[in-house]
């Protein structure tokens, strides 16, 4: 169904003289091969897979459409009719004021043929926006096309500006919370050009090459590896004709952006726009799935969330962001966790789980079911005693009594599983045979040039490759147990490292330590021609190298802040996923790599967090929060702990608590002796540590030791108990 209209943000206001000249208008690529995706995308175009229960092109429609844009062209190759045929069925056809036109090619392989053909249309009129139909986001274009328009008035050679966003990506793993690449680029400061854009640096080298000429023509550049490419562009009409100049332009980032980059001839420029507080993201494999659905189901991509765009009447919010539809049979001794989609006419059984999930509409689950972290979509029966944690599931898939599926497990289209099978992690499974050919570049795609892609005859791109592929279906297999029906594909050679780092599995703990113990975390400056790169990305030269202390104090309170808010986000992501504490752990390291962090300020954000979500979690008394603020102790003290080396880290948590209590949670004064006294229960704070607390404030301001005074009655049978020791 079509997004509706109902919380839209504001449309980009223009001159209205203008506006009725060059309507706003956009491209949208409807990609549907990527090997990322493999084997879902044989049969069902990329952009009409579920996310969250709604198809991912109806999230980038809805959003263009409140953007301002006006006339909307979806170019479409592989999978061209399920697309097409969709489209025409849903509500985007009577939107006022919003065109969506089809434009579709049996011959194009990449989005340079994309968009060559469609500069042979003349369809485009003005500065257009480019996007492909797999991007979620809320933001507003208004500033980004009015930077755009005054730099273009200004420089006729600006003819790009590419949206991106902060983003901090893991120095263990060397990816982002999407499952990309830690993405490079260098930008003028103070004009927001971009000058270099690598997504594959040289890591085992530990640098990255910059052009001499770069640093001589600018006074000033910033080296990010902290940056989420969104792959939103505002574009002027030359980049459709340097498309069609240029036929060795392919992909957009690859080769077009690139190719520009390094062109000193002609001197087009492409210049960025940074949102802060709006959403975008695109899903460009299985872990981004996985975390873009997450971000939707708990609301940060408002207003484009499931009870908005289905319409309030189909489904409802509830608690701790449930979402369920009308006419959802449920049993009273079913459990349904927090964060979980519930779809319309599903039926769920007696004593079944299900925790941080997504089940599509029309799914029977049956009894004492367990699912976890997983994505079920459409007609899916799951029969009883089965286990399900960090799986896709698509249309149609029988699983049998006592099946389980392991952490990664994706199953394609109508397989079904035997009785009490285990599929092994990270399996891709179909009714298709595996293909054997690939090649890396026929993908209508922004992809990497290690994608690959199945090779099949042209004209089974387009139509509905469902019925097309039948003839390469085989008869039942046993490879799925008794009575099982599929195929489990094999890794190609080269793709293992990708299953862990794609997966909409959490990477495990092992795999993380084995991470750090083959990185090299030795880290020094390089120098080259006598500018330094600092680790902070800028680049400088020497003789400037004197900021003020003041600058220098205002930097790391504004890091602290930023640390301090990742972790709290870490720490919320590992309560409410059941994510393991050794694995939060290797998760808040990655995060003090990161941020250059010691291991007090861990500890120090860490009981930021956890006294800031007890004094969240609901209480009507002192007693109550008292209560909560021990179960979260309880629960998560040996991730404190392990932050907490000596007794001088001690007493900063003390102090830490000081502070909240006196600023951001001044609920926790009345119960700060009983707290500390639970700290030192659990074996979290020392004797000496608390000791030595109080005996430094002695000479302090009687206002500075309020809670020495608080604390009084306890810290006296401290000191007693220590004397009977001696």
């Amino acid at each position: 169904m079509g997004a509706q209209k109902k919380g839209a943000t504001a449309r980009v206001s223009e001159d209205p003289e203008e506006l009725a000249r060059h309507p706003l208008q956009a491209i949208l690529l409807a990609d549907s091969f990527t090997t990322k995706f493999r084997p879902i995308t044989l049969e069902r175009p990329k952009v009409l897979l579920p996310l969250v229960n709604i198809p991912m092109i109806d999230y980038t429609l809805a959003w263009l459409e409140s953007a301002g844009v006006e006339e909307v062209f979806v170019f479409c190759c592989a999978h061209s009719k399920q697309v097409i045929d969709y489209l025409e069925s849903s509500d985007w056809p009577s939107q006022p004021n919003f065109l969506v036109t089809t434009i579709e090619s049996h011959n194009s392989i990449s989005a340079g043929d994309a968009l060559r053909l469609i500069y042979e249309r003349h369809v485009i009129h003005g500065d257009f926006v480019l996007i492909s139909g797999d991007t979620v986001s809320n933001m507003s274009l208004t500033q980004a096309l009015q930077e755009h328009k005054e730099r273009r008035k200004k420089d006729a050679n600006a003819i790009m500006t590419m949206v991106v966003k902060q983003s901090k990506p893991s120095p263990i793993t060397q990816q982002s919370r999407l499952g990309t690449d830690e993405l490079f680029m260098a930008i003028n400061p103070d004009t927001k050009q971009l000058l270099c854009y690598e997504d594959k640096a040289e890591y085992s080298k530990g640098f990255i090459s910059l052009d001499k000429t770069l640093i001589a023509d600018n006074p000033s550049i910033v080296l990010h590896n902290d940056k989420q490419d969104c792959y939103i562009d505002i574009c002027s009409e030359e980049v459709l004709s340097l498309f069609t100049d240029n036929f060795d332009y392919q992909h957009l980032r690859r080769h077009f952006v690139k190719g520009l980059l390094v062109d000193d001839i002609m001197g087009y420029k492409i210049f960025t726009h940074e949102i802060h507080s709006s959403y975008a993201a695109r899903i460009d494999n299985f872990r981004s799935y996985d975390t873009i659905s997450k971000d939707i189901i708990q609301r940060w991509t408002y207003p484009f969330v499931p009870d908005i765009l289905c319409g309030n009447s189909a489904i409802k919010v509830e608690r701790q962001g449930t979402y369920r539809a009308s006419e959802v049979t449920l049993s009273r001794s079913a459990q349904i966790g927090p964060f979980t989609v519930i779809g319309q006419g599903t039926k769920i059984g007696n004593d079944t789980k299900i925790f941080h999930s997504v089940i599509g509409e029309g799914c029977t689950i049956g009894s004492n079911v367990t699912i976890e972290g997983s994505y079920i979509w459409n007609n899916v029966t799951i029969e009883d005693g089965c286990e399900l944690r960090h799986a896709i599931v698509c249309d149609g898939v029988i699983m049998k009594s006592g099946a389980v599926l392991e952490p990664g497990v994706v199953f394609s289209f109508k397989v079904v599983v035997g009785q009490q099978f285990v599929v092994p992690a990270y399996s891709m499974v179909s009714l298709l045979q595996q293909p054997t050919q690939q090649d890396s570049d026929e993908e209508l795609e922004y992809a990497d040039s290690s994608s690959g892609n199945v090779e099949l005859p042209s004209a089974k791109l387009n139509g509905d490759i469902t019925s097309d592929l039948s003839e390469t279906r085989h008869g039942p297999t046993s490879e799925l147990g008794t009575g099982g029906v599929g195929y489990i594909w094999s890794i190609f050679e080269g793709g293992h490292d990708e299953e862990w780092r794609h997966s909409v599995a959490p990477i495990t703990t092992d795999k993380l330590a084995k991470i750090m113990l083959d990185k090299d975390e030795d880290e020094e400056l390089l120098t080259q021609d006598g500018n330094v790169l600092s680790p902070s990305g800028e680049l400088k030269s020497d003789s400037d190298g004197n900021d003020s202390e003041d600058d220098d104090n205002e930097g790391s309170r504004d890091d602290y802040v930023s640390f301090e808010k990742e972790v709290e986000a870490t720490f919320l992501r590992a309560v409410h996923e059941n994510v393991k504490v050794d694995h939060a752990i290797l998760e808040v390291n990655a995060l003090r790599l990161s941020y250059n962090m010691a291991s007090v300020d861990c500890a120090g954000a860490i009981f930021y967090s956890m006294m800031k979500l007890a004094v969240e979690s609901p209480h009507s008394s002192s007693s109550e929060l008292h209560r909560n603020a021990a179960d979260v102790i309880t629960t998560w003290q040996k991730l404190l702990k392990s932050f907490l080396h000596d007794i001088d880290e001690e007493i900063e948590v003390i102090l830490k608590f000081e502070e909240i209590c006196l600023e951001s949670a001044k609920e926790f004064s009345p119960l700060f002796a009983q707290i500390l006294h639970l700290l030192y229960d659990k074996d979290i704070l020392e004797e000496d540590a608390i000791l030595r607390w109080a005996d430094e404030k002695e000479g302090a301001d009687e206002s500075d030791k309020v809670f020495v005074q608080h604390a009084e009655k306890f810290l006296q049978w401290l000191r007693e108990a220590e004397e009977e020791e001696d």
